[in-house]
């Protein structure tokens, strides 16, 4: 869905009156923006400033401010977060949202017309379209036209627009224009080969989004941390004691300011300019740890990061050096000094926490969770170690046993059967043969229809014994297959 923001530089300004917004272009001074009003007097953007004021001698003239639009609309594209969790600012004057997945129980329209909406009662007329791609999306939406295009149908939707519906250069649409091209489709109709010759690849990229051929990534906007503290040094720091000594007093920064917030942090992210960054590609260098509790503890998080620190290579030093705190929970204050079973509890999980914290600075860390699933490589699935319990499992679960060891990859074996659909009377497996002295199965696994391939075979399981005591948890595939051999496989071990 893209959004286009006609009049964003004169709704910034919060007034009903005529107004204009104006600016240098070279030696003259150009009208920027007007506002409805104003447009209605006769002015219109690219307007001299000097006519519009000998016009109307009383006219309200505002200078331009190069920043206001683009941080605006950084602005709003965090704002648009709340529809989806893709939102990226098109500047000059629009915004396109990711909305696959997002769209919700009033269809792409409803959701149209709610952005469009809250826009309107922010103050910024908007007009909404949704497409396939980002192109045809933003050339409908700027041509004011409200469209919602079924899959497929962009080249056709955007047939009629005309050329300045398409962000290109004044000099590529006038020389369109000159060759008698007037609309998107009549441009979209020309030989390829021969627009890419004379206007670049750029052009034909861009066609290509237009009809529907080809789409381009968004750069999505990164919410901005919940907390931070950044320190400007008059020169650049280059030893391991001066990094040392700035990010300490950065540290104990973001904690006090943490703490007046009763927050806790779970994420934080240190970032190293380097003073010859424009010289390098590793002229930003960043530092990141979790948390699995929210800490505010400055000796705690200063151990997180006191080997990560040999990571940074400063060159010829750093000049800026900025900690902030990407992921924040609430955290109560602790009472010191109570005892009590709650308070033992609450305080070893906390150093449980410190432990894992300082753990996972150096290898990974996670438990296994159950998860809704019969296949055994899937019923558990790795979470981080302090994550909440699941409910108990069903009891039709706990009542299949399953093997203490799970082999990451099942190993063919070759098995001999006393009879075709039968258990396994003797295994060989890595060269020995072991005879088999008890068998329980088959137990059925079918594919689980609603992720996998209809095409995938379907697995019998039995739990078997070998003289020699090994309880193993062997498979065999391609039943459902009978013009193929069976397969043999080894899953796990009992004990």
């Amino acid at each position: 869905m893209a959004l286009h923001l006609p009049r964003l530089p004169t709704d910034l300004l919060r007034v009903e009156e005529p107004v204009v917004l104006w600016g240098q272009r070279g030696p003259r001074r150009l009208v920027i923006a007007a506002s409805v009003p104003a447009e209605a007097l006769g002015l219109y953007p690219g307007q001299p400033l000097a006519d519009a004021r000998a016009l109307h001698p009383g006219l309200r003239l505002e200078a331009e401010s190069p920043g206001a639009v683009p941080a605006m609309l950084e602005r709003l594209a965090l704002w648009a977060l709340r529809f989806t969790p893709l939102a990226a600012a098109e500047e000059p004057d629009s915004l396109i949202l990711d909305i696959a997945g997002c769209t919700g129980t009033g269809g792409e329209a409803g959701l149209r017309d709610e952005a469009v909406s809250r826009l309107a009662r922010l103050g910024f007329a908007a007009t909404g379209a949704v497409a396939g791609t980002p192109e045809a999306a933003l050339a409908l939406a700027r041509a004011g036209v409200p469209a919602i295009v079924p899959p497929g149908g962009e080249r056709q939707a955007t047939a009629s627009l005309p050329l300045t519906a398409l962000p290109v250069a004044e000099a590529v649409a006038t020389e369109l224009r000159r060759l008698g091209l007037w609309r998107v489709g009549e441009v979209l109709a020309q030989p390829r080969i021969p627009l890419a010759r004379r206007f670049g690849p750029a052009l034909t990229a861009l066609l290509d989004g237009v009809a529907g051929r080809a789409r381009r990534p968004i750069r999505p906007v990164r919410p901005p941390p919940d907390l931070g503290v950044a320190r400007d040094l008059p020169e650049p720091i280059v030893t391991r004691a001066a990094i040392d000594a700035v990010f300490a007093g950065l540290l104990d920064a973001l904690c006090r300011k943490l703490d007046e917030a009763g927050l806790g942090a779970r994420h934080l992210l240190l970032r190293a300019h380097r003073a010859d960054a424009q010289w390098t590609e590793n002229g930003v260098q960043e530092i990141a740890v979790g948390t699995g509790l929210p800490m505010r503890d400055p000796a705690h998080l200063a151990r997180l990061f006191r080997d990560r620190l040999e990571e940074l290579a400063p060159g010829f030093g750093f000049d800026r050096i900025a900690l902030l705190a990407g992921r924040t929970d609430p955290l109560a204050p602790a009472q010191q000094g109570f005892a009590g079973s709650q308070a033992d509890s609450a305080r070893h999980q906390l150093l449980l926490a410190q432990l894992l914290d300082r753990l996972e600075t150096r290898l990974p860390v996670w438990r296994l969770e159950p998860q809704a699933s019969h296949l055994p490589e899937r019923a558990m699935r790795r979470v981080p170690p302090l994550t909440p319990l699941v409910p108990e499992q069903p009891r039709a679960w706990r009542d299949r046993p399953r093997p203490v060891r799970l082999l990451p990859r099942p190993e063919p074996v070759s098995a001999v059967a006393a009879l075709p659909d039968g258990a396994p009377a003797r295994l060989t497996l890595h060269g020995r043969q072991l005879r088999i002295r008890r068998a329980e199965g088959p137990e059925r696994l079918l594919p689980e229809w609603w992720r996998d391939d209809p095409a995938r075979a379907l697995r019998d399981y039995y739990r078997l014994e070998t003289e020699m005591g090994d309880r193993l948890w062997v498979c065999r595939a391609g039943l459902d297959a009978p013009d193929a051999p069976a397969r043999w496989f080894l899953h796990g071990y009992f004990a």
